[in-house]
């Protein structure tokens, strides 16, 4: 059973990874739509909320509650400015 645990954990990582990223995906394709840009089938297609590069498997993690409840603001992908998680409020 020894050899299991390791399998159980990376399992649990990204069902973690995936459970976080898909609202997010969607709050971006609707805003994308919105803004009117064309989100067709094929971009759909290639979208995947098994991107992780964002996400610390290392080292401390700090759960806390977002300030509002709900999705954190988009970025401005025209803004040259770092993402504010609403941490220093």
């Amino acid at each position: 059973m020894r050899s299991a645990r390791p399998t159980l954990r990376s399992g649990l990582a990204l069902n973690c990874v995936v459970l976080f990223n898909s609202p997010h995906i969607d709050a971006a394709v609707k805003q994308l739509t919105a803004d009117g840009f064309p989100v067709t089938d094929e971009l759909l297609a290639r979208l995947s909320p098994l991107q992780y590069d964002h996400i610390n498997f290392l080292g401390r993690y700090a759960f806390t509650r977002p300030p509002a409840p709900g999705l954190r603001q988009p970025r401005d992908p025209n803004s040259d400015e770092e993402t504010d998680d609403g941490e220093d409020e």
